[in-house]
């Protein structure tokens, strides 16, 4: 029994790197991405109810009392919490997604000592430190309420992948002490060479499918003290085998749970200095 494990356990490492190094083989097909729009849409409608609403605005207000009590504690501690969550569909089922993977992370995080237009200011204005997932930052377009900005982003998942990408976000204000913000990849490649003198863009479809698709959603509240940054992202990628799930799933996991992490602990510490 124990030869036997082992045996799967060395080929589906095997089968795993296998999956991480080739190309995809294919595109987006029209299936993933219609199932993709349909995820968004879903997404962004409950969003749009939750931000109409007067009394509550940061998504964890509209967790059940003691889980926002819970997170509420956490931010006050210093902790960046982070949680996988998933959108249904209107019967409550689930949003098959052909060829492709969908990865939804939320999380938050607490800045003491900063105004709400402080920190406005520091997301409008991405060229500053770059946190350990962003080589590089340009603003290509800025205006009062909109901002384009050109990211190169590399992700680790056994190797590395180096991307470019283009992104536009827009702000809404809600009062005073509420701002929210959505943010779109418009253009995302992955690089071959990265760094070389050959760097060079992947054409659609020779990619290896480990980043087709990324939408965030931002929610900035002033309260006692400071200011709580919410930040919940959509990704999407191509599907990984059934065979490998149990190992790659995982990895896939980590990866996007603390490049979130990273990502809201990068902008704390950008505002009140290293931690």
């Amino acid at each position: 029994m124990t030869f036997q494990h082992n045996v799967f356990r060395r080929m589906a490492t095997h089968l795993t790197v296998l999956f991480l190094v080739a190309p995809a083989c294919l595109a987006q097909s029209p299936e993933t991405v219609r199932a993709w729009d349909r995820y968004v849409a879903r997404t962004e409608a409950r969003i749009d109810r939750e931000l109409q609403s007067r009394e509550r605005f940061l998504a964890m207000e509209f967790e059940d009392r003691d889980a926002a009590a819970a997170l509420h504690r956490e931010l006050e501690s210093g902790q960046i919490p982070v949680s996988g969550i998933e959108t249904r569909d209107q019967d409550g089922s689930r949003i098959d997604v052909p060829g492709g993977a969908i990865h939804h992370w939320r999380g938050a995080v607490f800045i003491p000592g900063v105004t709400l237009e402080s920190v406005i200011e520091a997301a409008r204005h991405p060229e500053g430190d770059l946190q350990e997932d962003v080589l590089e930052a340009r603003v290509l377009e800025r205006e009062t309420d909109y901002v384009r900005v050109y990211l190169k982003l590399v992700r680790t998942q056994i190797i590395t992948v180096t991307f470019n990408s283009e992104h536009e976000a827009r702000y809404r204000r809600h009062g005073p002490d509420r701002v929210s913000s959505r943010t779109v990849a418009t253009h995302i490649a992955e690089l071959e060479d990265a760094g070389g003198p050959g760097e060079r863009e992947k054409a659609p479809g020779d990619d290896r499918g480990f980043l087709w698709r990324l939408n965030s959603y931002w929610r900035y509240a002033a309260v006692d003290g400071g200011v709580i940054v919410e930040c919940e992202s959509i990704s999407l990628s191509r599907s990984i085998p059934l065979l490998v799930r149990p190992i790659v799933g995982p990895i896939v996991s980590r990866v996007a749970r603390e490049s979130m992490g990273r990502t809201l602990g990068s902008i704390r510490s950008r505002l009140t200095g290293p931690e």
